[in-house]
């Protein structure tokens, strides 16, 4: 079977119960894990979370949840991927035959069940592809970015790209922070990295991309949401 894996841990800070707050009418993780079950080609939805209210609400929109996150795993400072494999090798543990892992941010509400399926198709009987994930382009050069320095003042990020005219410089991309496919012994393989280069992204125009770290941030991806929601039906 192909899974979907969302982390939605409970000790969020700055947007307190991020992953379960209402967006647009929902809980936040309901929107992620309905855009899962969607496609068709995942079979289960699970969510990796320590908190027990995350693991109930999750559960009610159809997500599984076959183990409690560990503690040392739920803190500030635990990247994604140990995430992802604590999830799998604990199904691996419970007899699930897994091929494809998909990991789904709780807080992706613009990612779509299309775009699920685009970036699976990508990596699906792709032998030199290990990761498919969603992508966006700066929108200005990183290479002329500035710098401040501890007294004030400015210095610039490149050096010779500071003097380049923007448009002779290469574009520059950066994570959506959405989707990232890849088989399941991939995610295993702590050689194999999500940025590296066996992977491949599916470039995302700016707003149907938007992070969710600020009340800020929560405003305007429910403005996005609510336009997409228009277009989707005209």
């Amino acid at each position: 079977m192909n899974v979907a894996i969302i982390p939605a841990r409970g000790g969020s800070k700055r947007i307190p119960k991020k992953n379960i707050k209402p967006f647009c009418g929902k809980p936040m993780v309901a929107h992620a894990i309905e855009n899962a079950l969607a496609s068709p080609y995942i079979d289960k939805v699970v969510v990796s979370t320590d908190d027990e209210t995350i693991a109930n609400v999750a559960a009610e929109y159809g997500a599984d949840i076959p183990f409690i996150r560990p503690a040392e795993l739920a803190d500030d400072y635990t990247g994604t991927s140990p995430v992802v494999r604590h999830a799998l090798n604990e199904l691996l543990k419970k007899g699930w035959d897994i091929n494809y892992c998909a990991c789904v941010y709780a807080t992706s509400p613009l990612l779509t069940t299309s775009l699920i399926n685009t970036c699976f198709e990508m990596l699906d009987g792709a032998l030199d592809v290990d990761y498919v994930f969603t992508a966006a382009r700066f929108s200005f050069p990183i290479q002329r970015a500035i710098l401040q320095t501890e007294n004030g003042g400015v210095k610039p990020f490149d050096e010779f790209g500071i003097t380049q005219r923007s448009q002779d410089l290469p574009p520059a991309f950066h994570d959506a922070g959405q989707l990232y496919w890849g088989h399941y012994k991939t995610w295993l393989d702590t050689s194999k990295r999500i940025f590296g280069a066996n992977s491949k992204m599916v470039v995302m125009p700016d707003h149907l991309v938007q992070d969710i770290d600020t009340p800020e941030d929560w405003v305007r991806a429910e403005l996005l949401f609510k336009l997409m929601q228009t277009e989707s039906l005209t």
